[in-house]
């Protein structure tokens, strides 16, 4: 399983659009094939971050996510919302028994 943590921090005039923009990219990921789970959050220690927790069956349907045209025009859009550099961690995660 591949875990990506990711955030973006907006501006005072920007969260609100960034914040229903981010929970619409969760609901059509949640859809793509290989997604385990997909969620959207406000950071209650900075209400301008905006914390992503994503969890894919395989690195393939990352790729594949990251190739679909909606996700790479959130990106795109939400870049513009910014106020500093967001981030992306992954993480491949071993299965538990």
């Amino acid at each position: 399983m591949i875990i990506i943590l990711g955030s973006i921090t907006a501006t005072d005039e920007t969260i609100e659009d960034l914040a229903r923009l981010g929970a619409e990219h969760s609901r059509r990921s949640r859809l793509e094939p290989g997604c385990l789970g997909h969620s959207a959050s406000r950071d209650i220690e900075n209400p301008l971050r905006i914390v992503f927790v994503e969890r894919w069956v395989d690195m393939d349907a990352v790729r594949a996510h990251f190739a679909v045209k909606a996700a790479g025009d959130f990106v795109r859009t939400a870049m513009s919302m910014v106020s500093e550099p967001p981030t992306l961690e992954l993480f491949d995660a071993a299965p538990t028994s």
